[in-house]
């Protein structure tokens, strides 16, 4: 994970003492996650488990005969960007024009996004991106008349003949963007074929909407949805409204990916079918929940091995006012709790270089902004003030959020790397 990011004290959690330093630079510091070079909270990557999962994941499209465009609004990390296209990716995710920006200077030039694109600050800028970036394409979403008016609008104000690529949002009653229904689909890609300002290039969906994290109900709905955006594909498809020789079809979000790929390979259509799957929180992984949806994808898939959690936060015990009650460093701002709590994964005693896994029973109940509330049984093993205690997390996005950089760390808890991230 080479960079030449500089690193120094306005970062949270690097060394005030210590001079500034480039990411690709900081293994010669020879600092060590368990060593107190670095102060308390502190969010890491697990270097080989991000490599085995960028290799696993892209082994399952490859496997499964789809594209990968990885979501990169999960990390916002231009090197982690960089090694997911190195590992084979077909390009990346995002959900803003703004995030497209920071993919392009990574290099992606293959980009969609996923959400609609409506202000005019916001066309403006993509198609700014489109003239800066030679050989960038990019497609976002329409599901609806409207926003297909909104964008002729500023076309006829701005003077402009641009002609954007989009994709036709398929959605869920109840859910949130997409069309509803297939007459609603059908009309709107009418629309779009006769339109200046827009080609329509394929179909999007998204499922991770439906999914409740039980196989049987998950398969099922997941099923429907994919019948539906067959349909309106099929629909569109013999009104020959799909303005390229290839048709994009793309789903996938990190619960239930595999369920997606019948839609992805669809077969019934007048054009080869370029199928993209765009999961986003493989790259790190989680030790909750996804771990629990992942556990259905390997029963599904029947698979004996599949992504490691790689993100972690290790935060101090700073005071054990009570039986039962220890405080650590660190709270909202600095792990996820959207989902769940964090979860306690590993115990280094202070003074340790190594660590081993957390007693059975420590949970975290609560969190402030900068405290952790973790409870565990007085009769047995009790936290100690100056300990560190590892914090495995419960989705990754609203964890990397609240970093500006984190270090690369092997298993041994050397900190060999940095990332730095562009929220």
């Amino acid at each position: 994970m080479r960079s030449d990011t500089l690193i120094d004290r306005h970062h949270k959690s690097f060394p005030l003492t210590a001079s500034p330093v480039t990411a690709s630079g900081i293994a010669a510091r020879g600092w060590h996650l368990l060593a107190d070079d670095l102060a308390y909270p502190l969010a890491v990557l697990r270097r080989p488990a991000v490599e085995h999962n960028l290799q696993w994941m892209q082994d399952f499209a490859h496997r499964k005969g789809v594209e990968l465009a990885p979501h990169g609004k999960t990390t916002m990390s231009p090197e982690l960007f960089a090694l997911q296209l190195q590992a084979g990716a077909w390009g990346l995710t995002f959900a803003t024009v703004y995030q497209v920006s920071v993919g392009a200077e990574a290099g992606a030039r293959k980009i969609i996004i996923a959400n609609q694109v409506v202000c005019d600050a916001d066309l403006d800028g993509l198609d700014a991106l489109l003239q800066r970036h030679e050989g960038l394409r990019v497609w976002f979403l329409v599901d609806s008349l409207a926003q297909l008016q909104l964008m002729q609008d500023w076309a006829q104000r701005r003077g402009n003949a641009r002609c954007f690529d989009v994709l036709l949002e398929m959605g869920v009653p109840g859910q949130r963007t997409g069309c509803r229904t297939l007459e609603e689909a059908v009309s709107l890609a009418q629309a779009i074929a006769k339109s200046s300002v827009a080609r329509l290039g394929g179909i999007e969906t998204y499922e991770g909407g439906v999914a409740k994290c039980e196989s049987e109900h998950d398969a099922r709905e997941v099923t429907a949805l994919v019948r539906r955006v067959l349909d309106a594909a099929k629909a569109c498809d013999d009104q020959k409204l799909f303005a390229d020789e290839e048709i994009l079809l793309t789903a996938g979000g990190s619960a239930v990916f595999d369920l997606v790929v019948p839609l992805l390979r669809a077969q019934n259509l007048s054009k080869p079918v370029r199928g993209v799957l765009r999961s986003g929180c493989y790259v790190t992984h989680d030790h909750g929940n996804y771990a629990r949806f992942l556990k259905n994808v390997e029963q599904r898939e029947g698979l004996k091995e599949s992504l490691q959690p790689a993100l972690e936060v290790w935060a101090m015990v700073q005071s054990v006012p009570e039986p039962g009650l220890a405080l650590l460093t660190c709270g909202r701002r600095d792990v996820s709790y959207d989902l769940e709590m964090p979860i306690p994964i590993a115990h280094a005693p202070r003074g340790a270089r190594s660590a081993t896994d957390s007693p059975a029973g420590w949970t975290i109940s609560a969190l402030n902004d900068q405290h952790a509330y973790l409870r565990y049984d007085p009769a047995g093993t009790a936290p100690q003030v100056g300990d560190r205690v590892g914090l495995g997390i419960s989705h990754p996005c609203t964890t990397f959020d609240k970093w500006r950089w984190m270090p690369v760390i092997e298993d041994d808890g050397a900190i060999t790397g940095a990332v730095h991230t562009r929220f």
